[in-house]
C-alpha cells in the first residue's frame, strides 16, 4: 500500500525519491540513494537490507537492469513476488518488478530518468497521474518536482487505505542529502511535507555552504545565506 517515484534531474545530476503510504517511517526503510550513483525504492513486503546491496551493485557501474536482476537472483522469486522495486543508475537508465502478489491495483511505469510505482491503489489512475505530473514539470528543481508526482497520485486517488506518511530524499553532489524530510502518522502526510519543504527551501543555502572565512560565526552564515535575522533553531 505504497506509492513512489524515483528520478534523476539530467540537468543537475541530483537524484530523488519522494514517497507516500499508510504505515509510519517509510522514509527509513524504502528510499535509498548515493550522489552520481543512483539509487533504488524496495517498497511492498521490501527487505530493507536489499537497499544496501543495490547500493554496492551501483557504485561498481552496474546497468539499473543488471542491478535489478541480481537482486532478484539474490532474493528468489517467491520473495520478489511480494516486493516492488525500482532501480535508476548514474545515467539515469531504469529497472523495476511489480511482484504479481502485490494486491491490486499494481504497477509501474519505467521511463529514461525516472520511475513511478505502487500497489494496493485505488486505480490505474493512480500511477498515470503521477508520470504526466513528472513529465510535465521539467522546469522545476528535481524537489519540487518530486512533490508535485505525490500531490498527483493523492488527487488521483492515492491508495486504497488513504497515506499517512510520506518522504522525500534527494542527493546533489555531496556525501549528504541536499533534502530529506520526513511525515509520519498525519491525516494529510503529502501536504504536510510540500509545508515543510517549503520551510526548507531558504535553508538549503545554509546547510549545503559553509564559509570560506573562519571567523564567521554559524549565526553570520545563517544570516549571510538566508536573509534571516538570528540564527537557526
Amino acid at each position: 500500500m505504497t506509492f513512489s517515484v524515483i528520478a534523476r534531474c539530467p540537468r543537475t545530476g541530483m537524484f530523488g525519491i519522494a514517497i507516500a503510504t499508510r504505515p509510519m517511517a517509510i522514509g527509513a526503510k524504502c528510499p535509498f540513494l548515493r550522489p552520481g550513483t543512483g539509487g533504488l525504492v524496495v517498497q511492498a513486503n521490501g527487505d530493507p537490507r536489499l537497499g544496501p546491496l543495490g547500493l554496492s551493485l551501483l557504485e561498481q557501474g552496474y546497468s539499473a537492469r543488471k542491478v535489478l536482476n541480481d537482486i532478484i537472483e539474490s532474493d528468489g522469486e517467491d520473495n520478489i513476488a511480494w516486493r516492488q522495486i525500482a532501480v535508476i543508475d548514474k545515467d539515469g537508465r531504469t529497472a523495476a518488478v511489480t511482484g504479481k502478489d502485490n494486491e491490486d491495483w499494481k504497477g509501474h511505469i519505467a521511463k529514461q530518468d525516472y520511475v513511478v510505482l505502487g500497489n494496493r491503489l485505488t486505480s490505474e489512475r493512480t500511477l498515470t497521474a503521477m508520470s504526466e505530473a513528472f513529465e510535465r514539470h521539467t522546469d522545476l528543481e528535481l524537489a519540487d518536482r518530486l512533490v508535485r508526482v505525490l500531490e498527483a497520485a493523492r488527487d488521483a486517488g492515492g491508495q486504497v487505505a488513504g497515506q499517512h506518511s510520506a518522504a522525500l530524499l534527494v542527493h546533489n553532489r555531496k556525501s549528504y542529502a541536499w533534502v530529506d524530510l520526513r511525515v509520519d502518522e498525519h491525516d494529510e502526510p503529502i501536504g504536510e511535507l510540500r509545508r515543510l519543504y517549503g520551510l526548507y527551501v531558504p535553508l538549503i543555502p545554509y546547510y549545503d555552504r559553509r564559509p570560506a572565512n573562519p571567523s564567521m560565526s554559524r549565526d553570520d552564515v545563517w544570516r549571510k545565506e538566508t536573509g534571516i535575522q538570528g540564527g537557526p533553531r
